[in-house]
């Protein structure tokens, strides 16, 4: 977020139009650990989520963007192994953390099998919370590899996806379960 942010309009009392300059606020640099590589981030707003800086400043786009308050999972990420949503964590507070997208998960192991199950299954249609499912699934099979209906429900009720409803998601878990045993 850049530019002016202005308390204009019907909502501002007489005499309390302000304006702030984001552009004017601290400005910081640090390095991010992403998906195994160190990347550096400079002059970025001290403010900005690791969402933001992930897109918008190291062009990492496996990490999708839509609601930007921490509801929807697409953001979805493992900050030292625990699954995040990207839009609510300051990119700052994550500079001496592991963080791991999508793309760092491997083309190999747990989520090459998750990734696949969703392909054989139907779970995939426009493909935008994928991502953030492949992350949050990946990372509860890691943690409960026999997590139960119930418990998967529970585990990505913060991921949402709008075409495919849930039914061929919980199949393409459910296979990449039996496969495990």
């Amino acid at each position: 977020m850049h530019g002016a942010e202005c308390n204009t309009g019907p909502a501002a009392t007489s005499g309390s139009d302000t304006c702030t300059d984001i552009d004017a606020e601290p400005r910081v640099s640090y390095q991010l650990y992403i998906d195994g590589s160190l990347r550096e981030v400079t002059d970025v707003w001290f403010g900005e989520s690791l969402l933001r800086v992930l897109r918008d400043q190291l062009d990492v786009l496996s990490v999708k963007d839509a609601c930007e308050q921490g509801r929807c999972g697409s953001c979805s990420v493992l900050m030292d192994g625990r699954l995040v949503t990207s839009c609510t964590v300051l990119a700052a507070d994550a500079a001496d953390a592991q963080v791991t997208t999508v793309a760092g998960l491997g083309v190999g192991g747990p989520a090459r099998a998750v990734q696949a199950a969703f392909l054989a299954h139907g779970a995939v249609q426009c493909g935008f919370c994928t991502p953030g499912f492949v992350v949050a699934v990946t990372d509860l099979l890691a943690r409960r590899p026999d997590a139960d209906e119930d418990e998967i429900r529970e585990s990505l009720a913060g991921n949402i996806c709008r075409c495919t409803g849930y039914g061929r998601i919980i199949a393409a878990i459910r296979s990449v379960q039996d496969a495990r045993r």
